[in-house]
């Protein structure tokens, strides 16, 4: 028999029908998808009583279904190398070394603002890539999310497109993480977990959104704007590989199910009787092949504490959750 419950009743399930109740972070349900799992482990991340309303709102990536008529389709480039689809393995932090920020973990906070960092967080890599290191920053998700009123709602998501769009329009300034002080406009959403791993948002609302900051507030003072040249989509697994090889990391948005949340390590697959939460933005560095089976690495921006110390592989080929449909991206303006 399967029980029904109110948010926040703490109730026994059936274990093969877990899907259809709000305890999908319960004991029975880890232990269910670990067994029908064969390639990935789960565990819990967020607390056994967090409710399915909370995680939605994390899933802030809008609109990334329907881009065929918003922007161009990139097929081909004439940098791309010819046959690198036999590339078995490629890490976008090992390739270019020098831009230490390509495998720095964010954490979003308690805001569906994860569509600023998957575009933020790519782009950033991509200047490092086009100038040789010689920018080295993370850009700030706190001007995407607050000041790009076109893009979306700030912590009630946004559009990924629309984000290069506005990079290409307006520009975007430097900022790093909650509390650093770093670059003119830092993060100011505080983190869900501490230093200790010790959650800390039970229980609290979604982030408000702030007002847009006007001036610099970090450790630069200058509101230097960088700009791309060009943005586009990219739908199939091959152009991604080529597009990050040529010019580094790629925002990839993609459909969530309520098992993904409690992803620990391996390649994700999506179990039977999963349920659709949302779409997440996420940055996509990499891909590999694991005793034989192809995977894409990827950045989330739910701490070090979440998967693979905040990194996740999700299964490659086969357009696993749609990530293979509408990668986004864009070539820095020369500076």
């Amino acid at each position: 028999m399967v029980g029904f419950i109110t948010i926040g009743c703490v109730i026994l399930v059936s274990v093969h029908w877990t899907e259809q109740t709000s305890q999908f972070l319960s004991d029975e349900r880890i232990e269910y998808i670990n067994k029908i799992a064969k390639t990935w482990k789960a565990e819990r991340y967020f607390p056994a009583n967090m409710s399915k309303e909370y995680i939605t709102g994390l899933l802030g990536s809008r609109g990334y279904k329907n881009y065929l008529n918003e922007v161009e389709i990139k097929k081909d480039d004439p940098l791309y190398t010819k046959n690198n689809n036999k590339i078995k393995h490629f890490d976008a932090r090992e390739n270019w070394k020098i831009c230490k920020q390509i495998g720095h973990v964010r954490d979003q906070g308690n805001c569906g603002s994860c569509w600023a960092f998957g575009t933020t967080g790519a782009f950033a890599d991509r200047l490092c890539v086009a100038t040789g290191g010689g920018f080295n920053e993370q850009l700030s998700a706190e001007k995407l999310t607050f000041c790009c009123w076109t893009c979306g709602l700030g912590c009630q998501g946004g559009n990924p497109i629309k984000a290069w769009k506005y990079f290409k329009r307006r520009g975007i300034t430097t900022g790093g993480d909650y509390g650093s002080n770093e670059g003119c406009a830092p993060y100011k959403v505080p983190p869900c977990y501490d230093d200790q791993g010790e959650f800390l948002c039970q229980g609290k609302p979604t982030e408000h959104n702030h007002k847009c900051p006007r001036a610099c507030y970090g450790n630069s003072t200058v509101e230097n704007r960088y700009k791309v040249e060009s943005i586009y989509v990219l739908d199939s697994f091959k152009t991604i590989e080529q597009d990050i090889r040529t010019y580094g990391p790629v925002e990839a948005s993609f459909d969530v199910y309520d098992d993904f949340i409690t992803y620990k390590s391996g390649i994700y697959q999506k179990t039977p009787n999963a349920l659709y939460v949302g779409g997440h933005s996420v940055k996509l560095i990499g891909w590999g092949e694991e005793d034989g089976i192809p995977y894409w690495l990827l950045v989330n921006s739910w701490s070090k504490f979440w998967g693979e110390q905040g990194t996740f592989r999700i299964i490659k080929g086969r357009n696993e959750c749609g990530i293979e449909r509408s990668a986004t991206a864009g070539i820095p303006s020369r500076y």
